[in-house]
């Protein structure tokens, strides 16, 4: 399921334009995205959990010339499934 089609989906769902729904899931993933940023989490009771792990640096290795290359540290986004979603899938 791309964007689109879950923007019809919940447009469906629940009696909303697609202008409407379209909105709604923008805010919803600028909130992610900005409590992100901040180094919160966002808990989604029975759905799971988007937070922020750290990767610390690492070498690596060019493979194309072999070469040794520093890899910088980062922040990476993670989402942890919860009971409920797991449940659902099994």
């Amino acid at each position: 399921m791309n964007k689109a089609e879950l923007i019809e989906h919940i447009a469906k769902q629940t009696d909303l334009s697609k202008a409407a729904s379209t909105r709604a899931l923008e805010a919803f993933i600028g909130a992610v995205k900005t409590t992100l940023k901040k180094g919160g989490e966002v808990s989604l009771v029975g759905f799971g959990t988007f937070a922020v792990t750290k990767r610390a640096s690492r070498t690596g290795r060019n493979p194309r010339t072999g070469e040794t290359i520093k890899i910088k540290p980062a922040k990476i986004p993670k989402f942890r499934p919860g009971k409920a979603l797991k449940d659902a899938l099994n």
